[in-house]
């Protein structure tokens, strides 16, 4: 089966990007180096190109009920415009997907908008349909994936460069708030959003006004290797690698997310959630940091001091902002606090290692 392309995939090459396949489509995933694009990201400010990510919208009388039904989170507390993030989980409470939803400001096709993983919108729409039918709810469902692009503009600098680059205000927005808002004179919904720890926007483009959004912004092109590291350095989780419902299932409050779990809602999984609300998770997800040299990476294992395996790292690399290796990881509860001692086995050798907060980049230094 062919890579996916974003819309802008021929003008990424034409910067020099080195591409990857990522959850079915063919994405940058550097333009410059990573270490480059991850300081611009931290100390002035960088775009990325998250076409991948997918969209799908619902509108209808029964839109609000479908919606809340199908994700762990209150939607009934988002008014217009508002945002949050939240869990797609099954009947046993396991993630499927976590996702951003939102309420748009203005019903020009839809009231919500949600925004699955890449890859996984032709997945949301079948649930959201099936679920819909089944439930006979009145509401329709929409994959516009195809239709648009997406972009973030993340960085100290963001706010400012995004000011710049509007026909309108758009700084007047509070985090997780959105609005419709033109770009050399074309509406995009823009929201107070992003995946990297930096303040910064979405911007979801129509994909032929793609390159005129674009090219809007004068500050470094970043791809998916940056994007990674810097969603590292603040513990966000990365679908289908932190958790995944084949590989590595998780429940909310295993993966540190069991904030965005409203057990006074209805929705898919929620008596699975309630009891582990109750008992508590018997893993959690950790941050851990090397004190030997060395960098972690996924499925390498985590043991206690005696060398007895206890976990495996999901993700890791060598932080470019801390300069140490870092890793994200699932232990047992009892070794979840901070400064515990573990390892990491790192191609065949036993490292020293200590948890830490998944927020590495406030952890005590």
């Amino acid at each position: 089966m062919s890579l996916r392309k974003p819309p802008l995939r021929d003008v990424h090459a034409g910067l020099g990007a080195t591409f990857t396949e990522f959850g079915g489509w063919d994405m940058p995933v550097e333009f410059d180096s990573i270490k480059t694009e991850h300081a611009a990201v931290r100390e002035e400010a960088g775009i990325f190109d998250v076409s991948h990510m997918g969209e799908i919208e619902v509108a209808g009388p029964d839109a609000e009920e479908l919606m809340q039904r199908l994700t762990t989170n209150d939607v009934t507390n988002l008014g217009p415009g508002d945002s949050h993030y939240s869990m797609i989980t099954d009947e046993d409470g396991t993630i499927i997907d976590d996702t951003v939803v939102y309420r748009l400001s203005e019903h020009v096709n839809a009231e919500f908008l949600f925004v699955p993983n890449a890859g996984h919108d032709e997945e949301a729409y079948d649930r959201w349909t099936g679920y819909r039918d089944e439930w006979d709810l009145d509401a329709e469902v929409k994959n516009v994936t195809e239709n648009f692009a997406m972009f973030a503009v993340q960085g100290p600098d963001a706010p400012d460069l995004v000011a710049e680059a509007a026909d309108e205000q758009v700084t007047d927005l509070s985090k997780f708030e959105g609005k419709f808002v033109a770009f050399a004179g074309e509406e995009c919904w823009t929201a107070r959003t992003g995946y990297t720890g930096e303040d910064g926007f979405e911007i979801i483009p129509p994909a032929e006004y793609a390159e005129t959004v674009w090219n809007l912004f004068d500050c470094q092109p970043c791809g998916l290797g940056a994007r990674d590291t810097l969603r590292m350095e603040h513990g966000f989780l990365l679908s289908g690698q932190d958790f995944d419902p084949d590989e590595n299932p998780r429940n909310p409050y295993e993966a540190g997310v069991g904030w965005t779990v409203k057990l006074d809602t209805e929705f898919v999984g929620r008596d699975a959630l309630e009891q582990v609300s109750e008992e508590g998770p018997d893993e959690e997800f950790v941050g851990i940091k090397l004190v030997d040299r060395g960098v972690p990476r996924h499925g390498y294992e985590v043991t206690d001091p005696d060398g007895e395996t206890i976990g495996e790292v999901t993700s890791g690399t060598m932080s470019p902002t801390l300069d140490e290796p870092i890793a994200l990881g699932y232990v047992p509860t009892e070794y979840a606090e901070a400064g515990t001692k573990v390892r990491v086995v790192v191609r065949g050798q036993s490292k020293k290692a200590k948890i830490a907060n998944v927020r590495f980049l406030s952890d005590d230094r």
